[in-house]
């Protein structure tokens, strides 16, 4: 089902799967081109979960999607306040599902548990970044000086509701379980590793019910 919801910047579309009450599992895409790549996952996972009887969102936030925001009017505040709002507008308690680069946007979102997926600090992706850099683009995409100069330094936020970290086996980084597969970020064009997605969903299902009952 496809829903809306409504921050102070605009209206940003939504979809939904799954029941319409208990806990629901929000998924963040990480930011700009990895958004598309990891986007099939996402869905993916969601669709898993909401077979076994969980509720999933999958919210545009500003910028990115269908959103009517240009990518170079980005700014960190922005996106947190946007997801913020999201999670509210469903009333419901809420699990987050961040991957990548979306690691740094839940901060102000109320939710009972964190569920992340090979999350990215600040000084990580603007590395990643340069690399693909032309000029004042990234990845063919315009982005915003204030983005750029709130992320040194920035690391998922540290929080107080249980967090579990997730990583693939080829990660050197610590991690509460990892899991084989090929980095859907890294891949040339969108695809979707269903086996992983699988898996992915597994875990995040028995986190859910271990941290939301």
């Amino acid at each position: 089902m496809i829903d809306r919801y409504t921050w102070s910047g605009g209206t940003e579309a939504m979809l939904r799967f799954g029941p319409p009450t208990g806990v629901v599992v929000i998924a963040i895409l990480p930011l700009l081109e990895e958004a598309n790549r990891t986007r099939g996952l996402a869905v993916t996972i969601l669709r898993h979960l909401a077979d076994r009887g969980i509720a999933g969102a999958l919210p545009d936030l500003p910028g990115t999607g269908e959103s009517p925001l240009p990518t170079d009017a980005l700014c960190l505040p922005d996106l947190r306040t946007a997801l913020a709002t999201a999670v509210r507008s469903l009333n419901r308690p809420a699990v987050t599902l961040a991957i990548r680069s979306a690691a740094l946007l839940d901060a102000d979102a109320p939710m009972v548990a964190r569920w992340l997926l090979a999350p990215q600090g600040g000084d990580d992706l603007l590395r990643a970044w340069r690399r693909l850099s032309t000029g004042e683009m990234v990845a063919g995409n315009a982005v915003a000086p204030a983005l750029l100069a709130a992320l040194p330094g920035t690391d998922p936020v540290a929080s107080d509701v249980p967090t579990r970290v997730v990583r693939l086996d080829t990660d050197p980084r610590p991690a509460d379980m990892k899991l084989p597969g090929a980095p859907p970020w890294h891949r040339s064009e969108p695809d979707t590793d269903l086996t992983l997605g699988t898996a992915l969903a597994d875990d995040i299902a028995t986190w859910v019910r271990r941290c939301a009952a």
